[in-house]
Protein backbone atom coordinates (compact mmCIF):
# COMPACT_ATOMS: atom_id res chain seq x y z
CA UNK A 1 0.00 0.00 0.00
CA UNK A 2 1.33 3.43 -0.94
CA UNK A 3 1.62 6.45 1.34
CA UNK A 4 1.29 10.11 0.42
CA UNK A 5 3.95 12.60 1.49
CA UNK A 6 1.64 13.52 4.40
CA UNK A 7 0.66 10.08 5.72
CA UNK A 8 2.73 10.43 8.90
CA UNK A 9 1.22 13.88 9.50
CA UNK A 10 -2.29 12.40 9.34
CA UNK A 11 -1.38 9.65 11.78
CA UNK A 12 0.05 12.22 14.25
CA UNK A 13 -3.19 14.21 13.88
CA UNK A 14 -5.10 11.13 15.04
CA UNK A 15 -6.76 10.34 11.72
CA UNK A 16 -8.45 7.01 11.19
CA UNK A 17 -6.51 5.54 8.26
CA UNK A 18 -7.99 3.12 5.72
CA UNK A 19 -6.84 1.54 2.43
CA UNK A 20 -8.24 3.50 -0.51
CA UNK A 21 -7.25 3.06 -4.16
CA UNK A 22 -4.02 1.41 -3.08
CA UNK A 23 -3.11 4.20 -0.65
CA UNK A 24 -3.14 4.56 3.13
CA UNK A 25 -5.59 7.47 3.45
CA UNK A 26 -7.36 9.39 6.26
CA UNK A 27 -11.09 8.62 6.22
CA UNK A 28 -11.87 10.86 9.21
CA UNK A 29 -10.28 12.77 12.08
CA UNK A 30 -13.05 13.68 14.55
CA UNK A 31 -16.09 12.39 12.65
CA UNK A 32 -17.62 12.59 9.19
CA UNK A 33 -20.60 14.78 10.13
CA UNK A 34 -18.50 17.36 11.99
CA UNK A 35 -15.96 17.48 9.16
CA UNK A 36 -18.75 17.80 6.58
CA UNK A 37 -20.16 20.83 8.41
CA UNK A 38 -16.69 22.39 8.70
CA UNK A 39 -16.37 22.40 4.90
CA UNK A 40 -19.95 23.50 4.20
CA UNK A 41 -19.75 26.44 6.60
CA UNK A 42 -16.05 27.22 7.02
CA UNK A 43 -12.89 25.72 5.57
CA UNK A 44 -11.22 22.31 5.61
CA UNK A 45 -8.21 20.62 4.02
CA UNK A 46 -8.21 17.27 2.20
CA UNK A 47 -5.06 15.41 1.26
CA UNK A 48 -5.95 14.04 -2.18
CA UNK A 49 -2.39 13.33 -3.27
CA UNK A 50 -3.46 9.85 -4.34
CA UNK A 51 -4.96 11.38 -7.50
CA UNK A 52 -2.99 10.93 -10.73
CA UNK A 53 -1.44 13.66 -12.87
CA UNK A 54 -0.24 13.27 -16.47
CA UNK A 55 1.53 15.92 -18.56
CA UNK A 56 0.86 15.76 -22.31
CA UNK A 57 3.02 18.05 -24.46
CA UNK A 58 3.98 18.75 -28.03
CA UNK A 59 2.47 19.54 -31.42
CA UNK A 60 0.05 16.61 -31.17
CA UNK A 61 -0.97 16.97 -27.51
CA UNK A 62 -4.36 18.52 -28.28
CA UNK A 63 -5.11 15.99 -31.03
CA UNK A 64 -4.52 13.12 -28.60
CA UNK A 65 -6.67 14.70 -25.91
CA UNK A 66 -9.43 15.36 -28.43
CA UNK A 67 -9.45 11.69 -29.45
CA UNK A 68 -9.52 10.16 -25.97
CA UNK A 69 -11.79 12.64 -24.14
CA UNK A 70 -15.47 13.39 -24.73
CA UNK A 71 -15.44 17.13 -24.05
CA UNK A 72 -14.08 19.64 -26.56
CA UNK A 73 -10.61 20.58 -25.33
CA UNK A 74 -10.16 23.00 -28.25
CA UNK A 75 -12.35 25.42 -26.28
CA UNK A 76 -9.75 25.65 -23.51
CA UNK A 77 -7.45 28.65 -23.11
CA UNK A 78 -4.31 29.06 -21.00
CA UNK A 79 -5.30 28.77 -17.33
CA UNK A 80 -8.64 27.09 -17.99
CA UNK A 81 -9.76 23.72 -16.57
CA UNK A 82 -12.33 21.38 -18.12
CA UNK A 83 -14.25 18.42 -16.68
CA UNK A 84 -14.37 15.50 -19.12
CA UNK A 85 -14.41 11.73 -19.40
CA UNK A 86 -12.51 9.00 -21.22
CA UNK A 87 -15.04 6.92 -23.17
CA UNK A 88 -14.18 3.29 -23.82
CA UNK A 89 -15.07 1.49 -27.06
CA UNK A 90 -18.04 -0.37 -25.57
CA UNK A 91 -20.28 2.54 -24.55
CA UNK A 92 -18.86 2.93 -21.03
CA UNK A 93 -16.39 5.21 -19.26
CA UNK A 94 -12.72 4.46 -18.60
CA UNK A 95 -12.59 7.36 -16.11
CA UNK A 96 -13.69 10.93 -15.49
CA UNK A 97 -10.96 13.54 -15.28
CA UNK A 98 -9.90 17.18 -15.38
CA UNK A 99 -8.01 18.70 -18.32
CA UNK A 100 -5.77 21.72 -17.57
CA UNK A 101 -4.43 23.82 -20.44
CA UNK A 102 -1.04 25.15 -19.37
CA UNK A 103 -0.26 26.52 -22.82
CA UNK A 104 -1.11 25.76 -26.44
CA UNK A 105 1.07 22.64 -26.48
CA UNK A 106 1.05 21.61 -22.81
CA UNK A 107 -1.79 20.03 -20.82
CA UNK A 108 -2.18 18.36 -17.44
CA UNK A 109 -4.73 15.58 -16.98
CA UNK A 110 -5.90 14.79 -13.43
CA UNK A 111 -7.32 11.29 -13.06
CA UNK A 112 -8.74 9.12 -10.30
CA UNK A 113 -6.23 7.29 -8.13
CA UNK A 114 -7.79 3.87 -8.66
CA UNK A 115 -7.49 4.33 -12.43
CA UNK A 116 -4.01 5.81 -12.66
CA UNK A 117 -2.34 2.88 -14.42
CA UNK A 118 -5.45 2.00 -16.42
CA UNK A 119 -5.82 5.57 -17.72
CA UNK A 120 -2.12 5.85 -18.57
CA UNK A 121 -2.24 2.63 -20.57
CA UNK A 122 -5.50 3.64 -22.28
CA UNK A 123 -4.27 7.06 -23.39
CA UNK A 124 -0.88 5.65 -24.43
CA UNK A 125 -2.66 3.11 -26.63
CA UNK A 126 -4.01 5.94 -28.80
CA UNK A 127 -0.84 8.04 -28.80
CA UNK A 128 0.06 7.05 -32.35
CA UNK A 129 0.96 10.64 -33.25
CA UNK A 130 3.89 10.85 -30.83
CA UNK A 131 2.72 13.31 -28.17
CA UNK A 132 5.14 13.58 -25.25
CA UNK A 133 3.57 11.95 -22.17
CA UNK A 134 4.88 12.09 -18.58
CA UNK A 135 3.26 10.51 -15.53
CA UNK A 136 4.10 12.86 -12.64
CA UNK A 137 1.69 11.27 -10.13
CA UNK A 138 4.30 9.81 -7.78
CA UNK A 139 6.13 13.10 -7.35
CA UNK A 140 3.08 15.36 -7.06
CA UNK A 141 1.11 16.24 -3.95
CA UNK A 142 -2.41 17.66 -4.10
CA UNK A 143 -4.38 19.40 -1.35
CA UNK A 144 -8.01 20.49 -1.66
CA UNK A 145 -8.81 23.48 0.56
CA UNK A 146 -12.58 23.67 0.44
CA UNK A 147 -15.30 25.83 1.95
CA UNK A 148 -16.67 29.39 1.82
CA UNK A 149 -13.75 30.72 3.90
CA UNK A 150 -11.05 29.10 1.74
CA UNK A 151 -9.97 32.22 -0.16
CA UNK A 152 -9.70 34.34 2.98
CA UNK A 153 -7.84 31.60 4.85
CA UNK A 154 -5.23 31.16 2.11
CA UNK A 155 -4.77 34.71 0.81
CA UNK A 156 -1.85 35.61 3.07
CA UNK A 157 0.19 32.78 1.50
CA UNK A 158 0.17 34.07 -2.11
CA UNK A 159 0.18 37.24 -4.21
CA UNK A 160 -2.44 35.69 -6.51
CA UNK A 161 -5.84 37.30 -5.88
CA UNK A 162 -7.75 34.17 -4.90
CA UNK A 163 -11.16 35.77 -4.47
CA UNK A 164 -11.15 36.98 -8.07
CA UNK A 165 -10.30 33.60 -9.61
CA UNK A 166 -13.13 32.23 -11.71
CA UNK A 167 -14.47 28.72 -11.19
CA UNK A 168 -12.51 26.11 -13.17
CA UNK A 169 -9.49 28.32 -13.80
CA UNK A 170 -5.96 28.03 -12.42
CA UNK A 171 -2.78 30.04 -11.99
CA UNK A 172 0.81 29.08 -11.33
CA UNK A 173 2.77 31.11 -8.82
CA UNK A 174 4.39 31.32 -5.39
CA UNK A 175 2.48 29.79 -2.47
CA UNK A 176 3.79 29.68 1.11
CA UNK A 177 7.19 30.75 -0.26
CA UNK A 178 7.32 27.84 -2.74
CA UNK A 179 7.58 28.59 -6.48
CA UNK A 180 5.70 26.85 -9.32
CA UNK A 181 2.65 25.87 -7.29
CA UNK A 182 -0.51 25.34 -9.35
CA UNK A 183 -3.53 26.93 -7.64
CA UNK A 184 -6.82 25.80 -9.14
CA UNK A 185 -10.32 27.12 -8.35
CA UNK A 186 -11.76 23.63 -8.47
CA UNK A 187 -12.97 20.97 -6.06
CA UNK A 188 -15.54 18.24 -5.65
CA UNK A 189 -17.50 19.47 -2.64
CA UNK A 190 -19.79 22.20 -4.00
CA UNK A 191 -18.57 24.43 -1.13
CA UNK A 192 -16.09 26.48 -3.17
CA UNK A 193 -12.35 26.57 -2.65
CA UNK A 194 -9.08 25.58 -4.28
CA UNK A 195 -6.89 22.64 -5.20
CA UNK A 196 -3.12 23.14 -5.08
CA UNK A 197 -0.46 20.99 -6.78
CA UNK A 198 3.20 20.94 -5.74
CA UNK A 199 6.26 18.71 -5.40
CA UNK A 200 6.18 16.07 -2.64
CA UNK A 201 9.29 17.58 -1.01
CA UNK A 202 7.28 20.68 -0.10
CA UNK A 203 4.23 18.88 1.27
CA UNK A 204 4.82 19.19 5.01
CA UNK A 205 5.93 22.81 4.74
CA UNK A 206 2.84 23.78 2.74
CA UNK A 207 0.50 21.76 5.01
CA UNK A 208 1.85 23.55 8.10
CA UNK A 209 1.71 26.96 6.42
CA UNK A 210 -1.94 26.45 5.45
CA UNK A 211 -2.96 25.53 8.97
CA UNK A 212 -1.04 28.44 10.48
CA UNK A 213 -2.61 30.91 8.00
CA UNK A 214 -6.08 29.44 8.48
CA UNK A 215 -6.02 29.19 12.26
CA UNK A 216 -8.24 32.22 12.84
CA UNK A 217 -10.72 30.87 10.27
CA UNK A 218 -11.19 27.57 12.13
CA UNK A 219 -9.46 25.50 9.44
CA UNK A 220 -9.48 21.74 10.06
CA UNK A 221 -8.13 18.59 8.37
CA UNK A 222 -10.88 16.61 6.62
CA UNK A 223 -11.01 12.93 5.68
CA UNK A 224 -12.30 11.15 2.61
CA UNK A 225 -15.53 10.18 4.40
CA UNK A 226 -16.76 13.78 4.39
CA UNK A 227 -15.52 14.23 0.82
CA UNK A 228 -17.96 11.50 -0.19
CA UNK A 229 -20.97 12.99 1.65
CA UNK A 230 -20.17 16.47 0.32
CA UNK A 231 -19.93 15.36 -3.31
CA UNK A 232 -23.08 13.27 -3.00
CA UNK A 233 -25.09 16.23 -1.70
CA UNK A 234 -24.13 17.99 -4.95
CA UNK A 235 -25.01 14.99 -7.14
CA UNK A 236 -21.40 14.66 -8.36
CA UNK A 237 -20.51 11.23 -9.77
CA UNK A 238 -17.94 8.99 -8.10
CA UNK A 239 -16.06 6.66 -10.41
CA UNK A 240 -16.56 3.05 -9.39
CA UNK A 241 -19.97 3.85 -7.90
CA UNK A 242 -22.03 6.07 -10.21
CA UNK A 243 -19.97 5.67 -13.38
CA UNK A 244 -17.72 2.87 -14.61
CA UNK A 245 -16.77 0.85 -17.67
CA UNK A 246 -20.39 -0.26 -18.13
CA UNK A 247 -22.17 3.12 -17.81
CA UNK A 248 -22.68 5.46 -20.74
CA UNK A 249 -21.84 9.13 -20.16
CA UNK A 250 -25.29 9.94 -21.57
CA UNK A 251 -27.00 7.60 -19.10
CA UNK A 252 -24.97 9.22 -16.31
CA UNK A 253 -26.20 12.72 -17.16
CA UNK A 254 -22.82 13.70 -18.61
CA UNK A 255 -24.20 14.75 -21.97
CA UNK A 256 -22.89 18.24 -21.18
CA UNK A 257 -19.31 16.93 -21.45
CA UNK A 258 -20.07 14.69 -24.45
CA UNK A 259 -19.57 16.96 -27.47
CA UNK A 260 -20.55 15.53 -30.84
CA UNK A 261 -19.12 18.60 -32.58
CA UNK A 262 -15.91 16.53 -32.82
CA UNK A 263 -15.01 12.87 -33.26
CA UNK A 264 -13.67 10.97 -30.28
CA UNK A 265 -13.42 7.36 -29.14
CA UNK A 266 -16.83 5.69 -29.64
CA UNK A 267 -18.52 9.01 -30.47
CA UNK A 268 -20.55 7.52 -33.34
CA UNK A 269 -22.03 4.81 -31.11
CA UNK A 270 -22.83 7.30 -28.35
CA UNK A 271 -24.48 9.60 -30.87
CA UNK A 272 -26.58 6.67 -32.06
CA UNK A 273 -27.52 5.87 -28.46
CA UNK A 274 -28.73 9.44 -28.04
CA UNK A 275 -30.76 9.24 -31.26
CA UNK A 276 -32.32 5.89 -30.31
CA UNK A 277 -33.23 7.09 -26.82
CA UNK A 278 -31.82 5.96 -23.49
CA UNK A 279 -33.19 2.94 -21.68
CA UNK A 280 -32.00 4.00 -18.22
CA UNK A 281 -30.80 7.14 -16.48
CA UNK A 282 -28.86 8.07 -13.39
CA UNK A 283 -31.24 9.93 -11.05
CA UNK A 284 -31.10 11.49 -7.64
CA UNK A 285 -33.62 10.50 -5.01
CA UNK A 286 -34.48 11.30 -1.43
CA UNK A 287 -36.01 8.87 1.02
CA UNK A 288 -39.59 9.45 2.15
CA UNK A 289 -39.73 6.51 4.55
CA UNK A 290 -37.02 5.82 7.11
CA UNK A 291 -34.00 3.97 5.73
CA UNK A 292 -30.55 4.64 4.28
CA UNK A 293 -29.86 3.53 0.69
CA UNK A 294 -26.55 1.80 0.07
CA UNK A 295 -24.51 0.96 -3.02
CA UNK A 296 -26.03 -1.91 -5.04
CA UNK A 297 -29.40 -1.98 -3.22
CA UNK A 298 -32.17 -2.76 -5.69
CA UNK A 299 -34.62 -0.08 -6.78
CA UNK A 300 -38.15 -1.41 -7.37
CA UNK A 301 -41.57 -0.14 -8.38
CA UNK A 302 -44.76 -0.27 -6.29
CA UNK A 303 -45.30 -3.89 -7.33
CA UNK A 304 -41.80 -4.93 -6.36
CA UNK A 305 -40.48 -5.22 -9.92
CA UNK A 306 -36.78 -4.47 -10.28
CA UNK A 307 -36.31 -1.14 -12.09
CA UNK A 308 -32.70 -0.31 -11.21
CA UNK A 309 -30.04 -0.17 -8.53
CA UNK A 310 -28.55 2.31 -6.07
CA UNK A 311 -25.06 3.56 -6.90
CA UNK A 312 -24.49 5.96 -3.96
CA UNK A 313 -26.41 6.70 -0.79
CA UNK A 314 -25.99 8.32 2.61
CA UNK A 315 -27.67 10.18 5.45
CA UNK A 316 -27.12 13.79 4.36
CA UNK A 317 -25.49 15.77 7.20
CA UNK A 318 -26.73 19.08 5.75
CA UNK A 319 -30.33 18.00 5.07
CA UNK A 320 -30.78 15.50 7.90
CA UNK A 321 -32.42 13.08 5.49
CA UNK A 322 -31.29 10.08 3.48
CA UNK A 323 -30.40 10.70 -0.16
CA UNK A 324 -28.96 8.69 -3.00
CA UNK A 325 -28.32 8.22 -6.69
CA UNK A 326 -29.01 5.26 -8.91
CA UNK A 327 -29.83 4.04 -12.39
CA UNK A 328 -33.51 3.45 -13.13
CA UNK A 329 -35.50 2.51 -16.21
CA UNK A 330 -36.16 5.72 -18.11
CA UNK A 331 -39.93 5.50 -17.44
CA UNK A 332 -39.15 6.10 -13.75
CA UNK A 333 -36.59 8.89 -14.21
CA UNK A 334 -38.96 11.87 -14.15
CA UNK A 335 -38.63 14.24 -11.21
CA UNK A 336 -41.23 13.50 -8.53
CA UNK A 337 -41.69 9.83 -9.51
CA UNK A 338 -42.25 7.50 -6.56
CA UNK A 339 -39.77 4.65 -6.33
CA UNK A 340 -38.84 2.15 -3.64
CA UNK A 341 -35.48 1.02 -2.30
CA UNK A 342 -35.28 -2.63 -1.33
CA UNK A 343 -33.70 -2.68 2.14
CA UNK A 344 -33.58 -6.10 3.82
CA UNK A 345 -36.46 -7.24 1.61
CA UNK A 346 -38.60 -4.25 2.61
CA UNK A 347 -39.82 -1.67 0.07
CA UNK A 348 -38.78 1.74 1.46
CA UNK A 349 -40.45 4.66 -0.28
CA UNK A 350 -38.41 7.36 -2.03
CA UNK A 351 -38.96 9.97 -4.74
CA UNK A 352 -36.86 11.09 -7.67
CA UNK A 353 -35.40 14.59 -7.23
CA UNK A 354 -33.04 16.69 -9.30
CA UNK A 355 -29.56 17.18 -7.79
CA UNK A 356 -27.99 19.07 -6.22
CA UNK A 357 -29.70 17.95 -3.04
CA UNK A 358 -28.13 20.70 -0.93
CA UNK A 359 -28.56 24.35 -1.92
Amino acid sequence: MKNTALTEVHIKEGAKMVPFAGYNMPVQYVGINAEHETVRNGVGVFDVSHMGEFIIKGDHALALIQQVTSNDASKLYDGKVQYSCLPNLDGGIVDDLLVYRIDEKTYMLVVNASNNDKDWDWISKFNTMGADMKNISDRTSLLAIQGPKAAAALQSLTDIDLASMEYYTFKKGTFAGIDNVVISATGYTGAGGFEIYFENANAEHIWNAIFEAGKSFGIKPIGLGARDTLRLEMGFCLYGNDIDDTTSPLEAGLGWVTKFSKEFNNSAALQQQKADGLKRRLVGFEMIDRGIPRHDYLIVDADGNNIGRVTSGTQSPSLQKAIGMGYVDVAFAKEGTEIFISIRDNKIKAKVVKPPFAP
